[in-house]
């Protein structure tokens, strides 16, 4: 549980720049990517996790202009890229001036149940590191070179002077 506002900042920070790090690899062709019809292809998984700071952070009573959970998903890659800079950045500011430490206590309504703002924060990073996952695999379906997130990717070990683990 965060107990201060800053706590939650730093760790955004790093859970923000490695989602931009996965999203400033994809390409419009790969938004295409699906594991199968029935499920979400790679683009709207990212879109989904930009739409998320507005629709989840909105749940708290936190006002600030980010991309708005029920637009539709875009045809661009850097598109999606720039949007989730835009609202990322929009919500730390509206984090900065309209909350403080106390703020953290307060409980709302998330989705029928009842969550302090401390644990909304938890499940947004969370949930976000939750479609990371999702998108690194519909990536290398894809064709793309996946960037490390919390370690080196398969391509990245040559670069630390070692061989990548065994498949």
């Amino acid at each position: 549980m965060y107990t201060t506002i800053e706590d939650f900042l730093v760790d955004w920070g790093h859970e923000s720049g490695s989602t931009l790090k996965l999203f400033n690899v994809l390409t419009d062709e790969s938004l295409a990517q699906e594991v199968s019809p029935q499920n979400r292809t790679l683009g709207r998984i990212a879109w989904h996790i930009v739409t998320t700071l507005d629709e989840m952070m909105g749940r708290t009573g936190l006002k600030f202009d980010g991309a708005p959970h029920d637009s539709k998903v875009p045809h661009s890659a850097s598109e999606i890229a720039e949007a989730y800079c835009s609202s990322s950045d929009a919500m730390v500011t509206a984090i900065r001036e309209q909350w403080t430490d106390e703020t953290l206590k307060e409980e709302k309504d998330m989705y029928g149940e009842m969550w302090s703002i401390s644990t909304t924060f938890k499940v947004l990073i969370t949930h976000q590191a939750h479609h990371r996952g999702q998108l690194t695999v519909l990536m290398r379906q894809a064709g793309l070179i996946v960037p490390g997130v919390y370690g080196p990717a398969r391509e990245e070990w040559a670069a630390f002077g070692g061989q990548a683990p065994e498949v």
